[in-house]
């Protein structure tokens, strides 16, 4: 597995520490219902596809698909095999859903069918799958309300073993039109022997327009590019230029092959590494930081570099690379930090914390060349917390008098994902991890397409709240944006033992999760109050409050698609579609 080299930096502007709760709002939510003329096409898992792998890729399946292109857009598969399409302008008007492409009926004879699945591709692109291992590209036009003209098949290809779509991109590079698209398999795997026997196959395919100018349009698979592991990811993206791919998975993902070619996988690192001098040395208090740079000998503050902002620093000679350069693990105040020469050998640099608090696990993020040095009292505190575990005394623990913690006692929401859970950016030509972050102790929530000019944002927990993260691929620097937050959104759904479905507004104005049947429960952010209200317990006037509303559908049908615009939400059943009308214009 590839160590982690990067951190998610949160945006503290964003947080809210002062939020109380949501406050539960009787307000009626209108819900209209649409009668669908055929049932929505939901494949059961078969007897042979019996594991969690299995459950999460094609048993949780959100068959509804929103049109980020175009605002409060909805499509699905119904059983006669017909991509439909609902486009709302008016709630109390709302028709049928259209359709817009039929799938041949003889691909549900597959022995190993899946769910049909769809990606809108670009605003005049998609890419569908129908279940039996058969990829359409279909030219779509311009979509909305006002279009009704058919989609338009310029690729039909069968790719093998069935599959479902994670995601597509659609891009024009030297007057060559090129999509791309991942699909993801649950395969039968001979070398796993000690698991469940399956592992996780994912295939990311480059088709291109081939013919010249002038000619009709033919589009043909131009690569190939095959990546193994063994968990199902719970976010999966490509590049809008088709330049990357980022994953977030419990498990590592490796690529095997390339058109058909193994990849040559790198040499496992020795257990054992020569251990080289560490370049610095670094104490630390609540306050700030001191660190000790070793410089040539002779120096003088003429030939020293030196460059310091609130999260960056870079240390080195003159005229030669740096020698200690990066983004520092917090927030430092420039003005009231400085550097000396000692000796004629070193560089003592003292950097003052913008704010008490935590200590810092490392200097510069990413760097493992210096070395941590531990004060006295630092050691002696340490020293004093864990004397009961090497106590000569048989009972040396000062809490005896109360009962173990219970692990069967915990509640879902102080649990956390495995340590190998990381969010990952493989490049498309090196075809190896460039970031990696490690995501422990932050839980995947959902995925949402807040512009679809851009990669999709991924929620994820941190603490009790969800923080919305946009990906950067232009930005190595900054490559995972902090751009919302949802308070104690985190915690709140760790509650909700029956949820199926998560996902919010792309304009963040609200998030919303679902159970397997009926309830969908809203949660808006903080909105002024028309009337006084006073917090009794701290004695102050309340500005703002979050409400949290619950639905409750007139069906007992498992819902089987979840989808959010900034005004409605859209809840697909086998017979029925809801459409919840939550905002206002």
């Amino acid at each position: 597995m590839t160590a982690s080299n990067y951190s998610l930096k949160v945006n503290r502007d964003l947080l809210d520490p002062n939020f109380e709760s949501y406050r539960l709002s009787l307000d009626a939510i209108p819900t209209y219902n649409i009668e669908l003329d055929a049932a929505v096409e939901e494949v059961k898992l078969k007897d042979t596809q019996y594991t969690l792998e299995h459950m999460r890729a094609f048993g949780m399946y959100n068959y509804l698909h929103l049109d980020p292109w175009y605002e409060d857009s909805v499509y699905f598969v119904d059983c006669k095999g017909r991509v439909l399409n609902l486009t709302v302008t008016l709630d109390t008007a709302l028709g049928k859903p259209r359709e817009v492409y039929r799938v041949a009926v003889e691909s549900s004879q597959c022995e190993d069918r899946l769910c049909a699945s769809l990606s809108l591709t670009s605003a005049t692109w998609a890419a569908l799958s129908d279940g039996s291992g058969r990829l359409y590209l279909l030219r779509t036009g311009k979509r909305g309300d006002s279009s009704h003209m058919k989609w338009e098949p310029l690729f039909n290809e069968d790719l093998g073993e069935p599959f479902t779509i994670l995601h597509s991109v659609s891009h024009v590079q030297a007057g060559v039109h090129s999509m791309e698209v991942l699909l993801l398999r649950v395969q039968k795997d001979p070398e796993e022997t000690k698991g469940s026997g399956y592992s996780v196959s994912l295939e990311w395919i480059t088709v291109a327009n081939t013919a010249g100018q002038g000619q009709e349009k033919k589009y043909e698979v131009k690569k190939r590019r095959v990546l193994r592991g063994k968990s199902v990811p719970h976010y999966a993206a490509l590049e809008p230029k088709g330049k990357g791919l980022m994953l977030a998975s419990e498990k590592p993902f490796v690529f095997t092959h390339v058109d058909g070619r193994p990849v040559e996988q790198p040499e496992p690192e020795p257990m054992e590494v020569e251990k080289t001098d560490p370049i610095y040395f670094w104490q630390q208090t609540t306050e700030d930081v001191t660190l000790c740079v070793r410089m040539p000998e002779g120096i003088t503050k003429e030939g020293v570099q030196f460059r310091l902002t609130a999260d960056n620093m870079t240390i080195g000679v003159q005229g030669f690379p740096p020698l200690l350069e990066g983004q520092l693990f917090a927030s430092v105040d420039p003005e009231a930090s400085a550097w000396i020469i000692k000796n004629d050998k070193s560089l003592e640099v003292t950097l003052q914390k913008r704010g008490e608090g935590p200590m810092w696990p490392e200097l510069v993020m990413g760097d493992k060349r210096g070395e941590y040095v531990m004060s006295d009292e630092q050691a002696a505190l340490i020293h004093d917390r864990l004397t009961h575990l090497t106590s000569e005394d048989l009972n040396g623990n000062p809490d005896r008098g109360k009962p173990p913690c219970n692990s069967q006692e915990l509640e879902d929401c102080d649990g956390f994902p495995e340590d190998s859970f990381s969010l990952t950016h493989f490049d498309e030509q090196s075809l190896k991890p460039t970031q990696v972050v490690n995501l422990g102790s932050h839980q995947y929530l959902f995925t949402v397409d807040a512009n679809p000019s851009e990669m999709p944002c991924l929620c994820l927990r941190h603490d009790v709240d969800a923080l919305v993260w946009q990906p950067r691929p232009d930005q190595p620097g900054n490559m995972w944006e902090h751009i919302a937050t949802f308070n104690a959104l985190g915690y709140v759904q760790a509650s909700k033992r029956d949820k199926k479905f998560a996902t919010c507004a792309p304009n963040f104005s609200y998030a919303s999760l679902c159970e397997c049947l009926r309830r969908a429960f809203i949660y808006r952010q903080p909105s002024p109050v028309e009337t006084v209200l006073f917090n009794r317990k701290q004695g102050r006037q309340v500005g703002q409050v979050a409400k949290q509303q619950v639905a409750s559908l007139d069906s007992d049908k498992p819902i089987l698609g979840f989808r959010a615009t900034n005004e409605r939400l859209y809840i697909l059943t086998s017979s029925n579609l809801f459409v919840l009308k939550v905002n206002n214009n």
